[in-house]
């Protein structure tokens, strides 16, 4: 056990007293108490998304103890009683103060995870995950442990439906309906919206991040798809995540010896070609440090090359919201997330050597699945695809030093002539002036208004909120009179916003970024032949200079923070402001903003390039 991270319970009568009550109370044999360590974990928290996670856990912990024992062809492991992480609801939230504490979650659920799996000393582990963020702590938490581990995802909620129009609903459709004057459409929209249980069904944040875990290895490529309410997550299911399990820790297979260069970019891949959420690029650096890999950007995937990747190679495959029409619900019906990888596999743009957590490679993996051929309507062909470019699109331009500006090109309903968008700019500090301004004054807003939001960022927020509300508001602000209003800032947006939305602004307003120098009326250009994100009032050094000289000032005057920051008035809040780092590395908390990294190991190329076999480029 020389170097192992497992902690095995020592003959100490002390240390040993409670693990015997524990192993009688779950009905297991006390005489296993000294062997390696398994359990089950779930992520909490206020949604809906939340509401089927327990019975999952308690299917999965019931399977994993029936297998536990001495006899033969039993799992001789002390079993952990069941553990839980909590999160706040992105969606009951968005567009609040306490929005500021999505992202954090991300954080939080991962030092939740790192304290019981270091601390228990879990040898295996299996994690079931609902909502956006506490996949990707759960799934950094894992990584850094580095012990055999498994995820499923709870899976995603059923469509509503209006019962005036037969119209399918989701969240994203009572949003957009926030600032109609009926309040009988405000409610009837909002009581149908989100029957039952699971995460938002869309290609929103959460389904993006699942595929993502998927195609990454960590999760069974055919358990993403499937409804929370799917039988199949209570009675097929838990019997073979504990199989995989099982193997995995009699082989030695870890999530590091799953998640390398090749695993992490057929999963950025694979996002770009499902038109997913602008968030994976916030949470691949995150996936990648944890996997031992310092900066993405640098040592798996280039912004150049990413941009290449979905200008030129990769092309939107699904039809699917909040962009299309269909939900994950029918992405299951025609065949699931397999049919997918297996249509970017053929072609070419996947690397299928990957080993996954099933203990088969990718391409294996999807063999073994049979996975059909796209239906062409749910899902497309890569030769006959949906959108011909990928969803995703990287920004650099003196507004994105960083080169971390974001936009979702396959949710743009319009704006852009000749890949350019010339907009004047229209600035709020911070997204409560904004939706109030949407409240109390809607028709200000005019075609071609560039709307700024600034001081939400990782640190200025602090805790970078997502922001569906107002994007929701102006898409249908937009729709109904036949508009382009573009929106950049540098927090974030939700995976089922759509329109000419930037988010990931960076440096961010409240660290002096070039978009705190930004006047009211500036031109802004969204440039997509170059991309990038321009403002050409600060190509002029004196301009710039003495802009800069303002916000200098207003600075010291308040003690070193911007006034237009938000207020940090939680311990919580406190580190974030203090300890974020930008969302080109994450936006996650790490001490004096220094990335930090448990074992760094090189991002060593396998050789492989993605092809598209459909084009010549």
């Amino acid at each position: 056990m020389t170097g192992s991270r497992i902690v095995l319970i020592d003959r100490h009568p002390g240390r040993s007293a409670q693990t015997i009550g524990v192993a009688r109370e779950l009905g297991t044999d006390p005489d296993l108490i000294h062997e390696p360590s398994v359990g089950v974990v779930g992520t909490k928290g206020d949604s809906q998304c939340y509401l089927g996670v327990a019975r999952k856990v308690d299917a999965i912990h019931e399977h994993l103890k029936s297998r536990i024992g001495s006899g033969e062809g039993q799992l001789k492991y002390r079993l952990v009683q069941p553990e839980y992480t909590i999160a706040t609801s992105d969606g009951i939230r968005n567009g609040t103060r306490e929005m500021r504490y999505s992202l954090i979650g991300r954080e939080v659920t991962n030092d939740g995870l790192c304290e019981h799996l270091e601390a228990s000393g879990l040898a295996g582990t299996i994690a079931v995950v609902a909502c956006d963020k506490p996949p990707v702590g759960t799934m950094a938490a894992v990584l850094e442990r580095n012990e055999p581990a498994i995820i499923m995802s709870d899976g995603t909620i059923r469509p509503g439906k209006d019962p005036e129009t037969g119209e399918m609903l989701d969240i994203v459709s009572a949003y957009q309906v926030a600032g109609h004057p009926d309040k009988a459409v405000r409610d009837r929209i909002a009581c149908n919206a989100c029957p039952g249980i699971g995460s938002c069904g869309g290609m929103f944040t959460y389904n993006t991040m699942q595929t993502f875990i998927g195609v990454v290895g960590l999760q069974p490529l055919h358990m993403v798809a499937p409804p929370s309410d799917d039988p199949r997550r209570l009675e097929e299911f838990p019997q073979q995540l504990v199989s995989y399990l099982a193997d995995m820790m009699e082989k030695g297979l870890k999530p590091r010896d799953i998640v390398k260069r090749d695993s992490l970019r057929n999963a950025i891949i694979v996002a770009m070609a499902i038109g997913g959420s602008t968030n994976v690029v916030l949470h691949v650096p995150e996936i990648a440090r944890a996997a031992g890999y310092e900066h993405f950007w640098r040592d798996v995937m280039t912004p150049e090359e990413f941009n290449h990747l979905s200008q030129h190679v990769v092309p939107v495959l699904t039809n699917a919201r909040p962009y299309g029409k269909y939900s994950m619900l029918d992405i299951d019906r025609v065949g699931g997330v397999q049919v997918i990888v297996k249509e970017l596999l053929d072609a070419g743009l996947l690397n299928g050597d990957m080993m996954t957590c099933t203990g088969r490679t990718l391409a294996e993996q999807v063999a073994d699945l049979n996975a059909t051929a796209p239906d062409g309507d749910v899902i497309h062909s890569v030769a006959e695809p949906f959108k011909p470019t990928g969803g995703l699109r990287m920004l650099g331009g003196n507004l994105s030093p960083d080169f971390s500006a974001i936009l979702k090109l396959a949710g743009v309903e319009g704006g852009l002539e000749d890949n350019l968008f010339k907009g004047r700019a229209r600035v709020f500090e911070r997204e409560a002036g904004l939706i109030q301004a949407l409240d109390e004054a809607p028709d200000s807003f005019q075609d071609h208004d560039m709307v700024i939001v600034r001081y939400d960022g990782p640190s200025g927020g602090p805790g970078m909120p997502e922001m569906l509300d107002p994007t929701s508001r102006i898409t249908t602000l937009c729709r109904e009179r036949g508009i382009v209003i573009a929106l950049m800032t540098d927090a974030r947006f939700s995976g089922g916003s759509v329109g000419l939305v930037i988010g990931h602004v960076g440096p961010e307003a409240a660290l002096g970024g070039p978009i705190a120098f930004v006047h009211d009326g500036d031109e802004i250009i969204v440039d997509l032949n170059t991309n990038t994100l321009n403002c050409p009032a600060l190509d002029d050094a004196a301009t710039l200079a003495a802009r800069k000289a303002v916000w200098d000032k207003a600075v010291a005057d308040n003690g070193g923070i911007h006034p237009n920051c938000g207020i940090a008035d939680t311990r919580l809040l406190h580190r974030a402001r203090h300890t974020a780092v930008p969302a080109v590395r994450g936006g996650g908390l790490h001490p004096n903003r220094e990335v930090w990294v448990r074992d760094p190991r090189p991002a060593e190329k396998s050789g492989f390039e993605p092809r598209n076999r459909h084009r010549s480029a």
